[in-house]
């Protein structure tokens, strides 16, 4: 189950690659804006500030996002976005950090380049951070003999969960696209208690949190935090620093 509240609480960190993405389409005044994997809507609701005479739709899986989304006037409804396909007014579709939650998403990107008509923008962003020492530490403590069999359907995913920058280029080149790929290794200034265990518990603790019970969560948070804190030392500022990969994709079919 998502969370919104949680997922909110690094709200600027989370929105700033949103935004660098965003800013590399070129579309003046598309018709139908899609934001599939649209979250708590905090951002897709900027998108009618960009394109005030775009119809603004929006997918999430999560009805705790939608309703969240909703909330905020968000016109967002449930849908698997494996199942989504353009309408013919389609002029852009973005995702943020959605993508990377489903295997086949370069199929998926791939069949969209070919039904969207020409002149219009796909642009999606991905983590890249799934060999980070965070995702490492996670992985590791899940496989320890005391958590095994509780996270035994705990998905260990590693680096080939997302493409890089170069291997979404040419399957969008392939596909009839003018592509823009890039990467970014954003140096989050983070501050708290356990910064990075609250950023991971929003997103890549979500499988390990719904596996367990409130005292077995907090006894598997309360032995993750030493492993972070090795990773991820707080500074003599109070600071924390948390490097993140991303990976930026914006493809104008042809």
């Amino acid at each position: 189950m998502w969370n919104a509240d949680v997922y909110l609480a690094f709200a600027d960190h989370r929105g700033r690659p949103f935004f660098d993405l965003l800013s590399r389409v070129g579309a003046d005044s598309p018709r139908r804006v899609v934001d599939l994997g649209c979250g708590p809507g905090n951002l897709t609701e900027t998108l009618t500030g960009r394109w005030p005479g775009a119809v603004i739709e929006a997918w999430d899986s999560s009805p705790e996002m939608v309703d969240a989304a909703r909330q905020r006037g968000v016109a967002a409804q449930v849908g698997d976005v494996r199942d989504w396909a353009p309408q013919p007014d389609v002029d852009v579709m973005v995702s943020n950090a959605t993508l990377q939650w489903i295997p086949e998403h370069p199929q998926l990107v791939t069949r969209w380049a070919r039904q969207m008509g020409a002149g219009s923008w796909i642009a999606f962003q991905v983590p890249g951070n799934f060999d980070a020492p965070s995702h490492q530490a996670v992985r590791d403590l899940a496989r320890a003999p005391r958590w095994s069999e509780a996270l035994r359907d705990f998905p260990f995913r590693g680096s080939d969960v997302v493409g890089s920058a170069a291997d979404y280029a040419g399957l969008l080149t392939d596909a009839g696209c003018s592509v823009d790929a890039w990467e970014t290794t954003y140096v989050h200034e983070l501050t708290g208690e356990n910064p990075v265990l609250e950023w991971i518990t929003g997103t890549a603790l979500r499988p390990v949190r719904s596996a367990l019970d409130d005292a077995q969560w907090q006894r598997f948070r309360d032995e993750l935090i030493p492993m972070l804190d090795a990773s991820y030392p707080r500074r003599p500022d109070g600071t924390t620093f948390f490097p993140f990969r991303r990976v930026f994709v914006v493809a104008q079919v042809k």
